[in-house]
């Protein structure tokens, strides 16, 4: 019974270490340790993408590529394991049946994780780049 009720006060530390951050503070923890997570499976080509201002959804958004459909399962995996252990035990995933794109909801932090040529396809980067949400100087002079 001790190891049981051990294990439970290791579970509400670290649930409380996240918890008594400022959202500010908890959003960066969160993705500093997704992206030390990709870092050490060696993801490739990894983006990071500032939604403040853009979305409501989360505070960032993070992009990354595996080499294959097993290295993306991996570091998905690794990623929600890590995020489980932080705490943060409402982290959902989409997408990991097939491994092609599997997507990550962090709360604060969105993932996506792609094969190469999945990623290109979607081109996410170009979505949420500045470029794509300013009006065309065509639309700007029709609103004068």
């Amino acid at each position: 019974m001790g190891l049981v009720s051990s294990q439970a006060g290791l579970e509400q530390e670290k649930e409380g270490a996240l918890a008594n951050l400022s959202p500010e503070e908890r959003s960066q923890a969160i993705l500093s340790l997704i992206l030390q997570e990709l870092d050490d499976d060696k993801a490739e080509n990894v983006v990071t993408i500032s939604l403040a201002g853009k979305s409501d959804i989360a505070d960032a958004m993070v992009i990354a590529s595996g080499r294959s459909q097993r290295h993306v399962s991996a570091m998905a995996d690794k990623v929600m394991r890590r995020l489980k252990d932080a705490g943060m035990s409402r982290a959902r995933i989409e997408g990991a049946s097939a491994c092609d794109w599997v997507l990550i909801d962090a709360e604060d932090v969105i993932v996506h994780l792609f094969r190469p040529e999945v990623r290109d396809f979607y081109n996410l980067e170009r979505v949420w780049s500045e470029a794509a949400h300013t009006p065309s100087s065509a639309s700007a002079k029709s609103d004068a």
